[in-house]
């Protein structure tokens, strides 16, 4: 597969994932205006990932159906925060903040990108970000600001996401060569911006900003956590079971 499909294919699982994981909310969402919110997140993400798996199917002869379900493990290179189990409410909006205001920034730089596709991809999700990453930090303020116990629990959340983070800004060589094609965006450019929205959002809601030294990588290589391979059992059981099924 080209550099091109094998960049396209790493942020579909990362679309991929996090719509699985933010579909296992619904019908556990604590207000049913949530539970709708969530599911709708979680097709804009899972939209996506057929956007990006297909067009990286097209540079191997692979349908985005059977790169989402024929796959292992090891071969999904999605970024490690995207596969933690949702924990309780506070722990997945924090998160989904955390990603969001990345996401921004990421799309809106990729929607310049040399590729077509790619670009005319990121300038679809760019628009679903914009409301994602609104919800998210209403969110995140009325967590922090609400009761004793919405605060320490948000806080926590931040303390455990904290040090998955990194991994974000983080590049390789294959995104070196597509940067220096025009093609990928240069994820350490965003950083800085992306740590003063998120450092004024967090003091804005009567929260602290994490001071740890721990980070973890390994997604973009293929070695995750144990929890990848759980939802993976969960995402690809019936065309495990029943090979080559279709509706």
């Amino acid at each position: 597969m080209s550099d091109i499909g094998l960049y396209a294919r790493r942020l579909g699982d990362d679309a991929l994932i996090l719509g699985q994981r933010l579909c296992q909310w619904c019908s556990n969402a604590p207000v049913l205006e949530e539970d709708l919110a969530l599911a709708n997140t979680a097709l804009d993400y899972l939209g996506r990932a057929r956007l990006l798996l297909s067009y990286a199917g097209s540079f191997s002869g692979k349908t985005e159906d059977e790169l989402a379900f024929l796959r292992g493990e090891r071969e999904f290179e999605n970024l490690l925060l995207v596969e933690l189990p949702n924990g309780d409410f506070a722990f997945s909006m924090a998160r989904q903040y955390l990603l969001d205001v990345f996401e921004r920034g990421f799309f809106a730089a990729l929607a310049a990108s040399a590729d077509e596709q790619l670009a005319a991809i990121a300038g679809k999700a760019g628009k679903e970000v914009s409301y994602h990453v609104r919800r998210s930090g209403e969110w995140l303020r009325r967590l922090g600001l609400g009761t004793e116990e919405s605060n320490a629990r948000t806080q926590v959340a931040l303390d455990e996401l904290w040090g998955y983070t990194a991994e974000l800004f983080e590049m390789d060589p294959l995104e070196e060569r597509l940067v220096a094609a025009g093609v990928a965006v240069d994820r350490r450019t965003l950083e800085a911006d992306w740590r003063a929205e998120v450092t004024r959002a967090i003091t804005e809601a009567s929260l602290q900003v994490p001071e740890t030294a721990w980070s973890v990588r390994g997604g973009r290589e293929g070695v995750h956590t144990e929890y990848l391979g759980h939802i993976l059992s969960e995402l690809q059981y019936l065309q495990r079971a029943h090979p080559g099924l279709s509706w």
